[in-house]
């Protein structure tokens, strides 16, 4: 048999159907390992909670913690969990309460203790979803047994609280150790996304998105056959469907395509959770948990059909930075030092352009937040800031070799001001900057032209 390994994000753990009925997709797959999120919007109220007991009264926090039990103690009531387990979700709840006092009390929330936090959503939602399981298991006359796992007994981190980095040999040595035989085991394992820990026994998470990843770590640590990914959207379309009501579904795309999709803008996938996979050569699929039967699409290292142009994406709130000094000309060495500055504060860079004396850069709008970066870039250069832009993104195959493309790209978005290009780093990507507000018009005039036409 193959050895499945399935994630479920929060809208398919919203309540006790929801879970039920992902616990019943998981029984069809054949899963072994299923991953889970935090119950839809726990996440939220649950930075909300840390933000709220470091700054504000007890009374506010106070309210925020009944609203997470309120909703937990519903679900647990819905399944008919069993005394047993529901001693442990409230002893859990408490754990919660007492962390949350202490933030209080100190007024202080580290990046540590905010991890801690957040943690809870994943652990809380992964014990309503093992009974949820081995209630549809029961009803099936399964022989198999849904049982618990705390992902931290297995997956390794650094001690970058707020978005660390999985230590890949560490999480392969320990998967060996505690599931080496989780393909011969009449055991399906529920754990959590998300969330890890350092070797010293430090809570961690992996940033936010970041199940899709850990669920990709987990399936190259347990050697599975397949990763898939199940959420609210019935797999990949050819854009977004809220924007582009015309997108049509993509039935496969390759390991490439999908990186460039996920990085550029697509909901979908978190941009990192494809690296495991790729590494290992695990096909994933991506289909929703509401909707079985309408499909979904499959991420292959190799595909038959590879279009021109597969989809696009648009990516919003971009910031582009240009820095200018004659001192770029015919100078060594002025790149590095932009970049490190970049590196010395942990940004990343999107899309980059450079002239003779002039380079620019698409960021995120939130790393206009870091002061000290933008500090730090005017000891180099003069630095010009424009904000309330749009990234567009044309994914597909052999962009870079084809004549003409450029040519009917711009046609296509005719009157539309595009404030730098990017293209030749990657045959599957071409990119541009707009107006934050011709964002969405760029994305409907390319899809007419290159995918309904």
């Amino acid at each position: 048999m193959k050895l499945v390994v399935s994630k479920f994000g929060g809208t398919s753990m919203g309540d006790a159907g929801c879970m039920l009925r992902s616990a019943s997709v998981s029984l069809k797959q054949g899963s072994k390992m299923v991953v889970v999120s935090a119950t839809s919007g726990t996440t939220n109220d649950l930075i909300e909670l840390a933000r709220t007991a470091e700054k504000s009264s007890w009374d506010k926090a106070s309210l925020i913690i009944t609203k997470i039990k309120n909703k937990h103690e519903k679900i647990a009531r819905d399944l008919e969990l069993p005394e047993s387990e529901f001693k442990i979700m409230n002893e859990m709840l408490g754990e919660l309460e007492s962390m949350s006092r202490g933030i209080h009390l100190l007024k202080d929330c580290s990046l540590k203790a905010m991890d801690s936090m957040q943690s809870f959503g994943e652990r809380l939602s992964s014990i309503l979803f093992t009974h949820a399981m081995n209630l549809v298991l029961k009803k099936a006359n399964s022989d198999h047994k849904a049982s618990w796992l705390d992902v931290r007994d297995v997956l390794v981190t650094d001690n970058q609280f707020g978005k660390a980095r999985p230590q890949t040999n560490e999480i392969i040595k320990a998967c060996d150790k505690r599931l080496g035989a989780i393909r011969h085991e009449n055991m399906v394992y529920v754990t959590q996304g998300f969330i890890g820990q350092t070797l010293d026994g430090m809570t961690t998470t992996l940033g936010r998105g970041g199940s899709d990843y850990s669920a990709a770590i987990l399936a190259e640590g347990i050697k599975a056959d397949i990763l898939e990914i199940w959420t609210d959207v019935a797999g990949i379309a050819t854009t977004d469907p809220r924007i582009c009501p015309e997108a049509r579904a993509i039935s496969e795309i390759s390991f490439k395509e999908a990186s460039e999709l996920a990085t550029f803008g697509a909901k979908i996938l978190h941009p990192a959770t494809l690296m495991p996979a790729i590494r290992s050569q695990i096909p994933v699929f991506v289909g929703s948990s509401f909707e079985m039967g309408a499909g979904g699409t499959w991420i292959k290292k190799e595909v038959e059909d590879a279009p021109l142009i597969r989809a696009m994406a648009l990516r919003r709130k971009q910031v582009l930075v240009t820095l200018s000094t004659p001192e770029m000309l015919y100078t060594h060495g002025f790149l590095y030092q932009i970049f490190k500055v970049f590196n010395d504060h942990k940004v990343s860079i999107d899309a980059i352009t450079t002239s003779e004396i002039s380079v620019s850069m698409t960021l995120d709008d939130s790393a206009l937040l870091n002061k000290d970066l933008i500090r730090d870039l005017e000891e180099l250069a003069v630095v010009q800031v424009e904000e309330d832009l749009s990234l567009v993104s044309l994914i597909g195959n052999n962009i870079n070799h084809t004549p003409g493309l450029a040519k009917k790209i711009f046609n296509a978005i005719d009157g539309i001001n595009v404030r730098m290009i990017c293209l030749g780093a990657s045959k599957h990507n071409f990119c541009f900057i707009v107006d934050g507000s011709a964002g969405e018009e760029a994305i409907k005039k390319l899809h007419k032209t290159f995918i309904e036409g």
